[in-house]
C-alpha cells in the first residue's frame, strides 16, 4: 500500500514552525531568514512534499516562471546566454520557459500569447524588432519584458544587449586599415531580423566613410547554418569579381566560409581573409582560428535576469545596459596580396 502525499501541515509540525511560514518559504518570501529557509527546505525533502504550484502562483499571484521566446532552439549561440539566464532565474527561486518563433514576428505573437496564459511572471525577447500587436499584448496584460542581443533605438522599452552596427563597423574598419577594399558579405535573412540588418548597416556605413560600396551581388543573405555559409563562399569564389575580405554575419557561417576555402586549396588568410560573429568555442579552434567579435553571452544572460527580475519584483533597474563587444584578431585575416589593394 503506497504512502499518503506529504502535506503542508507535516512540513510545518517537522521542521517546528507554523503552516504560514512554510508558505512563505517555499514561495521564498525575502522575510524568511536563511536559516529558517533551510530548516524548511530539508523538512519538505526529507517529507518528499512538493508544493501545488498552481496553487501557489494563485495565493502569490504569481507563478515564480519567466518566460524566454529565441528565434531558433537550432543555433548553439544562443545556449550560453541562456544557460547563464536559466541559472541566475533558478538561484532566485524562478523556472525558465523556453519557446521559439523560427524568425516569424506573427508567429512570436502566437507564442508570446502562449506563455501569458500560462501565467508567466515576465517574458525575455531577442531583439529590438517586435510586431506593434505584441507589444499591445504586454502592456494590455502589464506583463514585465525584456529585449536583450540588441539595444533599443527609441528608448521605449527595456533592453540589455549592444550595438550590432557599431560592432559590424569595427570589423570593417579593421579590414579597410590593413588594406582591403573588395568586400563581400554572407549575411543572416535581414527580413524579421533586426540584428542582421545592424550588422550589413554596420559594414557599408564604415564603407562608405572609405568611398567604398558593399556591391548587392556580393552581399547574401543565408541561414545562419554552416552549410548555407559553405554555400555562399561557394557563390562567391565563383563570381567574376572575386572579394578579398568576406564578414560573415555570425561564426558558424564563417566556419562554413572557411571550410569551402579550405575544400577548394584556397589560402585563407593568403588569398581571402574571412570574419565571424560571436566568438563561438569553436573559433578558437579553428584551423586558421577565426576574426570574429567576442559578444559576452553569459553576461548578457545574467545581467537579463538581474534587469527582468528587479521590474517583476517592481525595484529600480536600469532602462538599458549595453554590453561591451571586443574584436578578436586572430589567423583568418591578414592584408590582401599585392594588386588587391
Amino acid at each position: 500500500m503506497s504512502k499518503p502525499a506529504a502535506k503542508l501541515i507535516d512540513v510545518a509540525r517537522l521542521a517546528g514552525v507554523c503552516n504560514a511560514t512554510v508558505s512563505r518559504a517555499l514561495a521564498r518570501e525575502p522575510t524568511v531568514s536563511a536559516e529558517m529557509l533551510k530548516r524548511v527546505e530539508a523538512a519538505a525533502r526529507e517529507l518528499g512534499y512538493v508544493p501545488h504550484g498552481a496553487a501557489s502562483a494563485l495565493r502569490a499571484r504569481r507563478s515564480r516562471t519567466v518566460g524566454a521566446v529565441l528565434p531558433t532552439l537550432d543555433n548553439m549561440l544562443y545556449a550560453k546566454a541562456t544557460h547563464a539566464l536559466q541559472k541566475a532565474l533558478d538561484d532566485s527561486g524562478y523556472m525558465l520557459l523556453l519557446a521559439c518563433h523560427d524568425f516569424d514576428l506573427k508567429n512570436e505573437i502566437k507564442v508570446v500569447r502562449s506563455l501569458i496564459e500560462r501565467g508567466i511572471d515576465g517574458l525575455v525577447l531577442i531583439g529590438a524588432e517586435h510586431d506593434d500587436e505584441l507589444h499591445q499584448m504586454l502592456d494590455a496584460n502589464k506583463t514585465p519584458y525584456l529585449l536583450t542581443w540588441a539595444l533599443d533605438g527609441t528608448g521605449l522599452h527595456p533592453c540589455v544587449g549592444f550595438d550590432n552596427r557599431t560592432a559590424a563597423m569595427r570589423v570593417a574598419n579593421y579590414l579597410l586599415d590593413i588594406g582591403h577594399r573588395d568586400f563581400a558579405m554572407i549575411s543572416g535573412v535581414i527580413a524579421g531580423n533586426d540584428r542582421a540588418r545592424k550588422r550589413v548597416a554596420g559594414v557599408r556605413d564604415a564603407l562608405h566613410a572609405r568611398g567604398l560600396e558593399l556591391p548587392s551581388h556580393h552581399l547574401i543573405e543565408t541561414p545562419f547554418t554552416l552549410a548555407a555559409g559553405r554555400e555562399a563562399m561557394q557563390t562567391l569564389l565563383t563570381s567574376t569579381s572575386r572579394p578579398s575580405a568576406v564578414i560573415c554575419g555570425n561564426d558558424v557561417m564563417a566556419v562554413g566560409a572557411v571550410s569551402e576555402c579550405l575544400a577548394r586549396s584556397i589560402d585563407v588568410p593568403g588569398e581571402i581573409s574571412v570574419t565571424g560573429f560571436d566568438d563561438m568555442e569553436a573559433a578558437s579552434i579553428l584551423s586558421p582560428a577565426l576574426t570574429t567579435v567576442r559578444v559576452p553571452m553569459r553576461e548578457l544572460g545574467y545581467a537579463a535576469a538581474q534587469q527582468i527580475l528587479a521590474h517583476i519584483g517592481g525595484k529600480p533597474a536600469a532602462r538599458v545596459t549595453e554590453l561591451a563587444v571586443d574584436l578578436i584578431v586572430r589567423g583568418t585575416t591578414a592584408p590582401p596580396r599585392a594588386g588587391r589593394r
